[in-house]
Parts: structure tokens; sequence; C-alpha cells
């Protein structure tokens, strides 16, 4: 695949039940500060909703956000339902309060990079552009100018 054109795009997204969103908000911000397009979807996505909206929005990447150790069980039914819909090419990467010992696990999964309490938005802004690949220019719809599904679209000042 070569150089792909336009900006990285991400769904920042909190599944479960998790009600703390202020970390998610910061990483949506850093990736739209550096260039990216940021989809956040809101509290209390169902893994449908995240892959729903990921599809939808042409995204490169899912960002997801877990601090109720849930992890385990959430990661995994998303990771599942890329798959079952034929968009494994999405990038799934997460960060919250993860043990260390489920990391591992979680990679074996699918997951591709988990970021834990103390990991700098520099570190994952970095680690998103050195990962996520785009596909070319000529397969991507035009990135839509509206907020989709009860999201609210994060872009980069003009």
């Amino acid at each position: 695949m070569g150089v792909a054109a336009g900006p990285i795009r991400v769904v920042v997204a909190k599944p479960g039940l998790d009600g703390h969103d202020r970390g998610a908000k910061v990483i949506a911000r850093a990736l739209r500060d550096a260039g990216m397009e940021v989809i956040y979807t809101g509290l209390h996505q169902t893994p449908e909703q995240i892959v729903d909206t990921a599809i939808q929005e042409d995204a490169d990447a899912i960002g997801l956000s877990i601090l109720s150790g849930a992890h385990n069980t959430l990661f995994a039914a998303v990771i599942a339902l890329l798959k079952e819909r034929d968009a494994e090419d999405i990038k799934v990467f997460g960060g919250g309060i993860i043990p260390e010992a489920d990391i591992a696990p979680l990679k074996e999964k699918g997951v591709a990079e988990i970021f834990t309490p103390g990991a700098t938005t520099v570190s994952i802004v970095d680690w998103v552009r050195a990962n996520v690949r785009q596909p070319p220019a000529r397969d991507r719809a035009p990135a839509p100018s509206r907020v989709t599904s009860g999201c609210r679209s994060l872009r980069r000042p003009a």
C-alpha cells in the first residue's frame, strides 16, 4: 500500500456503562489537534454502535477508553464485530484502567495497542501516526461535514 492522502480518521468511543469520559475527550482533542479527524461517540456505547459508527465514518482506527473493568469483554466484542463485518482493516487501540496481566491477551485477540494511566498524549498521537495506515484517497468517500448517529465530530478548525 502506498502513501495515503488525507487525514487519519479515528472514532473515539466509551463502550459499556463507564460514565467517566474526561480521558477520552483529552485524547480526542489531542488527535484532532495533531491534524486527525476525530469522531467522538459519547458515553455508554455498545460495541455494535461503535463498529457501525466506524464503518459509516470510514474510520481508519477505533480508540476505546474503558475504566469500568469490562475491557476483556468489550474489546473482544468490537474486534469480533469488525471481523464479522469484514472491516478488520480498522485498527483498534485502547486505554484506561487495564491490568498489566490483561494487555497481552487483549493484543492476542487483535487489539493493536493499549495505553495505561500515565501514557502521554504525545505518545498516543505518535503511535497512531506510526501504526494507522489509510487506504489510498481514491478508495475513500468524501468526509461528511455533518454529525451522524448522535456523535460529536471533532474536526480541526480551518
